[in-house]
């Protein structure tokens, strides 16, 4: 799944490991979730989006989803 999280990181001088901790998960959790080969649960998402206040679809893109 794509998400802005680096982009929204690096407008916010965050590093992956700042952004971890603030969302209480590892860094290797973002990293993965930034390059495509973990989806964050919904509660670590609704964090993610939280932190940059924003909302869930804001942050990941859910247009490959299928229903």
């Amino acid at each position: 799944m794509k998400t802005r999280i680096k982009e929204l990181r690096k407008a916010n001088k965050l590093s992956q490991e700042e952004l971890a901790l603030e969302v209480g998960t590892t860094r290797q959790t973002i990293t993965s979730i930034e390059v495509e080969k973990y989806t964050a649960s919904l509660v670590l998402a609704y964090k993610i989006a939280r932190y940059f206040k924003l909302t869930i679809e804001d942050v990941f893109d859910f247009s490959d989803v299928e229903y």
